[in-house]
């Protein structure tokens, strides 16, 4: 880990939905130095998913050395916005780093995305950068630190990354339009740049979106953390950049990253929209049967599962069937599988004791599933994570999200006898 030099030491750093997961952390690394922290975000009450509090938040952050001012902001009012800037001038003299954190997720395709929920992530991810930034730029202009850092990828037209989940794809690559314009904008005042990881990184909105077991495929926050301390550290034409977590720290001379996985030397899952990776994390990659989207040129033939494995697996799955496994379920499951040994399948997990079958289930599906066959085996056996097959586009899923997951969970628990 990057020792701390005390150079943020009285900055005032102005942080984005830093009650939790990653802002938090930025935030524990700054004050560390003894920066003061205004942690704009929403959250005064806690979460019975998400822990962690405006409030909360500041006591951690004062317990590391720093000063914290918790200011209640949700970045799609300007007004919020305007105040907590306004409090931080007012209490710490002025702005010095502005970290774009605030972030809304939905992986839904385009028919699957609800009006509200694509105007959340517009108005959160790109209209709530650009408000930000807007807001505090008069201040960072005056500062001799002057850094805006948006946690936003690379902007990456392959296909790949709007096909599944266009309107959050757009809403994130607005941030990195925003670095992008600002940076040219600004340049000789203030650096602009974007900050995103190359594997996922464990939060709670993690466990939310993966389900149970995902933070063995992740790294700690820490990773981010000390990747944007490293940012923070550069010049003002240190601008304009889409920095990979681990490649600055590669530069910062770190050469060991396992300190910060979860589980050390398990395969790690890459994050959205990059497609090189370096061999080795490819070959573990396709070790616990992924096949990085990026590397297929070419369609590749699937070799064929053996036969009747997909009758074999449901017959496992339904000795596996019990009325507390329905009951912590209570959701319905639809299988479209592709290829040889395919057709539609169902998994009822509603009913008295659970069912399984061919053909349509006797009432409507709360999730659908579209697969090959392999890959459906491979996804019950353990050999293929759902999440890194959703990623892939290899998977793809109608309807209710929550109970998708749910099946992970379940998946998990069968894998020892399939």
């Amino acid at each position: 880990m990057l020792p701390n030099t005390g150079r943020l030491a009285g900055c005032t750093v102005f942080i984005t939905g830093a009650s939790r997961g990653i802002g938090k952390a930025i935030a524990l690394k700054a004050a560390k130095d003894g920066a003061n922290i205004v942690i704009a975000a929403k959250t005064t009450h806690p979460h019975p998913k998400l822990p962690g509090t405006i409030y909360t938040a500041a006591e951690e952050i004062e317990a590391v050395g720093g000063k914290a001012l918790p200011c209640i902001v949700d970045v799609r009012d300007e007004q919020q916005i305007s105040d907590a800037v306004e409090k931080a001038v007012e209490k710490f003299g002025g702005i010095d780093i502005l970290v774009n954190n605030a972030s809304a997720i939905s992986l839904t395709n385009t028919l699957e995305t609800p009006t509200k929920r694509m105007d959340l992530m517009m108005s959160v991810n790109t209209r709530g950068t650009y408000l930000a930034s807007k807001a505090c730029i008069p201040y960072l202009k005056k500062s001799k630190v002057a850094h805006i850092l948006n946690l936003s990828p690379p902007l990456n037209l392959n296909p790949i990354w709007f096909k599944q989940h266009c309107a959050y794809t757009i809403a994130k690559y607005g941030m990195s339009m925003c670095v992008l314009g600002m940076a040219e904008e600004f340049k000789g005042e203030i650096a602009v740049n974007a900050l995103w990881p190359k594997t996922a990184i464990h939060t709670a909105a993690m466990d939310m979106l993966g389900g149970s077991g995902i933070e063995s495929q992740c790294r700690k926050v820490d990773i981010i953390a000390d990747a944007a301390y490293a940012i923070f550290k550069k010049p003002k034409n240190f601008t304009g950049n889409f920095v990979i977590d681990e490649n600055i720290l590669k530069e910062e001379g770190i050469k060991n990253f396992d300190a910060y996985a979860i589980k050390p030397g398990h395969p790690l899952l890459p994050d959205f929209f990059l497609d090189e990776y370096p061999e080795p994390l490819t070959k573990k990659m396709e070790s616990t049967g992924a096949v990085p989207e990026f590397k297929e040129e070419k369609p590749q033939p699937q070799p064929k599962p053996r036969l009747g494995a997909v009758e074999e697996t449901f017959r496992i799955v339904k000795d596996s069937l019990s009325d507390d496994v329905v009951k912590a379920t209570q959701g319905i499951y639809l299988f479209e599988l592709s290829g040889e040994d395919g057709g539609t399948w169902f998994l009822d997990l509603k009913s008295k004791g659970g069912n399984v079958g061919y053909g349509e289930p006797s009432d409507q599906a709360d999730v659908v599933m579209s697969m090959s066959t392999d890959d459906f085996v491979k996804m019950f056996s353990g050999k293929l994570k759902p999440t890194m097959a959703f990623m892939s586009g290899r998977l793809k899923i109608k309807g209710n999200m929550a109970l998708a997951i749910k099946l992970e969970k379940l998946m998990s628990q069968m894998n020892a006898r399939l």
